[in-house]
């Protein structure tokens, strides 16, 4: 069974939310002030990935400098846990992808795993935009709460989640999960700490009542 990896990290795959979240407030900011957003009728497509995309997400968990697992253990997800995620298009190119699943023990709630955004399409809220995918449709499903863990510096994840939370009318609770001993000491940095992120109950976006 190939071992899974779960971590937002700040420098890492989600820096994507949404060029300079952390410094000047991103994508969350200018939201509420209103401020101008990419379109979004850009010609990328968003879908659940099919078992080819297995071999894509791979490479692009590599390109994007985040803990990278098997090729194995791509192409399972996305047999076994194709419904809970989902991969973002340019033509045949997959270019984004977001993997979570329900939890088994907790069948209401589910976890976010990786996000992941190919460097060149930053900025186009990709990372938002897969989220509110997956939202809508756990939602649709009847699973209340969305989860994921952060580390600590990570600003720009945390703007994220809060903006998702707000515009769904949810709440967020931050708790401590995984500290440094719960990962095994090897060569270079220690893992950092991982703080768990608990948003619901889930409801459509406050677009979608506008």
């Amino acid at each position: 069974m190939p071992h899974i990896r779960t971590n937002l990290r700040a420098r890492d795959h989600i820096d994507d939310i949404e060029t300079g979240a952390s410094a000047a407030g991103g994508e969350a900011g200018a939201a509420s002030r209103g401020g101008a957003r990419p379109p979004e009728d850009d010609g990328l497509r968003l879908a659940h990935p099919s078992l080819e995309d297995g071999p894509h997400m791979w490479r692009l968990a590599g390109a994007t400098g985040m803990d990278v697992n098997s090729p194995y253990a791509y192409t399972l997800w996305c047999r076994d846990f194709a419904s809970t995620s989902v991969v973002a298009r340019d033509g045949d190119r997959v270019i984004a992808y977001v993997t979570g699943y329900a939890r088994p023990d907790s069948p209401d709630t589910y976890f976010l795993w990786q996000v992941a955004v190919d460097p060149d399409y930053r900025g186009r809220r990709l990372a938002r935009r897969m989220l509110d995918f997956i939202g809508d449709r756990i939602a649709a499903r009847g699973l209340r709460h969305l989860e994921a863990t952060v580390t600590p510096d990570n600003t720009a994840s945390r703007a994220l989640f809060a903006s998702f939370a707000r515009d769904r009318g949810a709440q967020i609770i931050w708790s401590p999960l995984f500290t440094r001993e719960h990962f095994p000491a090897g060569e270079g940095a220690p893992h950092e700490p991982e703080d768990l992120v608990r948003i619901g109950p889930l409801g459509p976006t406050e677009e979608a009542h506008a």
